[in-house]
């Protein structure tokens, strides 16, 4: 047997430790961690994750402002093919993080510009390239009604619903529909989703349309809205039994009933909001609930990024710390989609079809130009006239004098109906045009008895006296309900003193006292063509009381408030009358109609002829009448002594009496009493 060799034995021994101590502090920072999570098993880091959301697209498929074909977008914004670029891109970038990303839409994708019109012919178009754009979830909003809940249901039967819910879901936790009407019957919507999220974090989501949009929503026929903070409270207690970590509420109601909402339900994490169109550039904060909005019309897409911390519950914002801001612009940066931009491409084409049947040829192509202008016909001054207004006015009052042969006096139209300026469209090839899809953008909401799109104008007669009465509900109705309801006339001017809308508000019942003396002076235009503030040979004034009629024309969505004045305001009642004077229902008023087709006159077709009939430019181009590049003073604001100062005097006055005679009273019981017998 050979004798061992200690020394080289200790050798390979010390080499082999020295070995092992530098594998270990080399991978010492790896390995801690693992150590550490294994000493702290209970404790997991905190879970991203990202939420992208828009609302009130409209039907915007395509970029704006638009004027036709050939389109250079370097100017222009939105449109669905980009949105989905600017999707796809925020998606790629999250999953080389693995971190998850939900896709919300908050109502009233629906609605507006044309494309929305093929609804009514058999076609899905907005909510079908929502689910291909991969939406997680999608609410009803109040322009989802515009041609009532039976289109509704077959617009969503096209889409593939109920099968489709599982690739977009449609939420409206606060609606109730009749159990025969399809949107029931066939489970077209859902009450609330829970999605697990590939990092183990389960979202509940649930969806509520607020109370001013189920006020202004044209025809939601027999469906009933619930209270909305009770069923978020419903939704949120069946959510959180199903296991979810973050409460989102989808809303269309308007960041004040938000705030409202998050107030008496601060369960929800994130409100997702729509309705009112606004831009918040960074979330509001109502206690813990964070509310969020993206403006409208595809202009940007909002980009939530938050960590959900298990081990408190708690949620934090990450939009700062990664250097993102909450609102993206939805513009040039981002290419078209292919897949979207084919599907929008032929969807087009089915518009265009549409529009040469709705005009019997007289508009070829929704992109084509029909007028120019060097200026916007804005609608941008709340509580104001504006050239947007006046021009629509206008339009419905000339047209369809063309169109019954018979003078038509006075033409009402809304803000509300009024969906944004015409402005023309600022690419290179084709500069200061304004296409007919720019025209139906502002002006084609809703449909008529006849099944067409846009609001069918009617025609009826009023006296003077209401005319008159007309000006005080028109002065009154923004100041109880809001710009919206702020009225444009065509064919007559007048001048109010907003201060005397109203005299009071009763407590307790919450009533307003109108005092039907807001309007200052009042007169009718007696011209011809565009009203122009010049000219006062061109005016009569208007008198209280008159019996006079005048021929007066509107639409049939704001001919449907006429009633709710008379039952709320018995004194401020308009009647209807047919040209001899006789009370008319609204449902039998003359719907004017076109007359080389058997359909109803419509807002968004006079308008359109209105500005096709303009002079002839220097390029054979209709050019806009410079009579429209500012207001025409058609609605003036003076300032007087208001009446309720008035009463106030009065009833100062009355105290001051009373007080005197009390005064004088206790003065006389104070005089001692003196007898007159002789001493």
């Amino acid at each position: 047997m050979g004798e061992v060799n200690v020394f080289n034995t200790n050798i390979w021994a010390r080499t082999i430790l020295c070995i092992v101590a530098a594998v270990i502090l080399l991978v010492h920072p790896l390995i801690l961690p693992v150590f550490s999570a294994n000493l702290d098993e209970g404790e997991v880091n905190e879970l991203p994750f990202t939420i992208l959301f828009t609302n009130d697209e409209h039907s915007s498929l395509l970029p704006h402002s638009l004027a036709a074909d050939n389109i250079k977008e370097y100017f222009s914004r939105g449109g669905f093919a980009r949105l989905a670029s600017a999707i796809d891109k925020i998606r790629e970038e999250k999953q080389k993080n693995n971190e998850p990303v939900l896709l919300f839409n908050a109502g009233d994708f629906l609605g507006g510009a044309a494309f929305g019109w093929l609804a009514l012919h058999g076609y899905a178009v907005e909510i079908t390239l929502l689910q291909e754009m991969g939406y997680d979830a999608v609410i009803i909003g109040n322009h989802e009604y515009d041609f009532g809940p039976d289109i509704l249901a077959e617009y969503l039967l096209r889409a593939g619903y109920p099968e489709a819910h599982e690739k977009t879901v449609v939420l409206a936790s606060n609606t109730r529909v009749p159990e025969d009407h399809p949107l029931a019957s066939r489970q077209l919507y859902q009450r609330n989703k829970l999605f697990r999220l590939e990092n183990g974090l389960k979202v509940g989501v649930f969806g509520l349309i607020g109370d001013d949009a189920i006020y202004v929503a044209p025809n939601t026929g027999n469906v009933e809205f619930l209270d909305q903070h009770q069923s978020a409270i419903e939704a949120v207690g069946r959510l959180k039994e199903e296991g979810a970590d973050i409460i989102v509420a989808i809303t269309h109601s308007g960041i004040k009933e938000d705030r409202l909402l998050a107030q008496n339900v601060p369960e929800i994490d994130v409100i997702i909001g729509g309705h009112c169109h606004t831009l918040l550039y960074e979330p509001l904060r109502e206690g813990d609930t964070l509310i969020v909005q993206a403006g409208s019309l595809v202009n940007y897409l909002g980009r939530l990024e938050l960590a959900y911390d298990p081990n408190t519950g708690g949620l934090r914002v990450l939009n700062e710390e990664n250097e993102h801001s909450f609102l993206i612009p939805v513009d040039a940066r981002y290419p078209p989609h292919p897949g979207i931009s084919s599907l929008v491409e032929e969807y087009t084409v089915q518009l265009d079809n549409l529009v040469r049947e709705l005009t019997q040829g007289r508009f070829e192509r929704v992109l084509d130009p029909i007028v120019r202008s060097d200026f916007v016909l804005s609608s941008h001054l709340p509580y104001q006239e504006t050239t947007a207004g006046n021009f629509i006015a206008d339009a419905m009052r000339l047209v369809t004098e063309e169109v019954t042969g018979e003078r038509v006096n006075v033409a009402v139209q809304a803000n509300g109906n009024i969906r944004g300026s015409i402005a023309p469209g600022n690419n290179i090839d084709f500069p200061e045009i304004i296409s007919l899809y720019d025209i139906i953008g502002v002006t084609g909401l809703g449909y008529g008895d006849d099944g067409y799109p846009g609001f069918s104008i009617v025609s009826l007669y009023l006296t003077g006296e209401e005319v008159y009465r007309l000006l005080e509900v028109a002065v009154l109705l923004p100041e109880l309900m809001g710009n919206q309801f702020f009225l444009h006339f065509s064919g007559l001017r007048y001048s109010y003193n907003p201060q005397n809308a109203l005299l009071l508000t009763l407590p307790v019942i919450n009533q307003p006292v109108p005092t039907t003396r807001a309007v200052v002076q009042a007169e009718i235009y007696t011209g011809q063509g565009i009203q122009q503030s010049s000219g006062e040979e061109d005016f009569i004034l208007l008198e209280r009381g008159d019996e006079t009629l005048y021929h007066m024309v509107t639409d049939t969505y704001i001919l449907s408030y006429l009633p709710v004045v008379g039952e709320f305001l018995p004194h401020l009642e308009i009647v209807p009358k047919n040209s001899a004077g006789e009370p008319v229902p609204l449902e039998q008023l003359n719907m004017l109609t076109v007359p080389y087709m058997d359909r109803e006159l419509k807002v968004w077709e006079a308008v359109a002829e209105h500005a096709a009939g303009q002079p002839s430019g220097d390029d054979g181009l209709p050019l806009i009448s410079n009579v429209y590049r500012e207001p025409s003073d058609r609605i003036s604001q003076v300032w007087s002594f208001p009446l309720v100062s008035w009463v106030y005097l009065a009833a100062a006055g009355v105290l001051s009496g009373i007080f005197f005679l009390v005064r004088r009273k206790r003065k006389e019981r104070g005089r001692p009493e003196y007898s007159d017998s002789g001493s």
